[in-house]
């Protein structure tokens, strides 16, 4: 089992950029699967974007291509998620999660582990 604990998360105005940390323990990431989901108030939580395997392929969700780059440090044990031009729908908690499945990268169910979260507010 890996634990994983996001950091990084904080309040920043439209346009400007965070990144978030997610530190893992307990078993190295690579060749594993790490994704980053949000969950925004009233809302169910979605997949955001995805890092898989030792070549490091890269999912993204739609609404966050071209703005979010997701990367990993196997040597740190952890992954980065650099948010760029913010938006206030971007306001969330962004949670990272160790497992998945290439065939459904966005599958929730798939991840057998979880962080406890981290909470990114985006002003306008």
């Amino acid at each position: 089992q890996v634990q994983l604990v996001e950091s990084g998360g904080g309040l920043v105005q439209a346009g400007g950029s965070l990144r978030l940390s997610c530190a893992a323990s307990g078993r190295a990431f690579s060749p594993g699967r790490i994704g980053w989901f949000r969950q925004a108030p009233g809302k169910e939580r979605e997949f955001v974007d995805a890092v898989s395997g030792i070549v490091g392929t890269t999912y993204y969700a739609d609404s966050v291509k071209g703005r979010f780059t997701i990367s990993k440090d196997n040597a740190e044990n952890t992954v980065y998620l650099q948010m760029n031009s913010l938006k206030p729908d971007d306001t969330a908690v962004y949670y990272c999660a160790a497992g998945g499945t290439s065939r459904d990268i966005a599958a929730q169910s798939r991840y057998a582990s979880w962080g406890q979260g981290t909470q990114v507010t985006v002003s306008s």
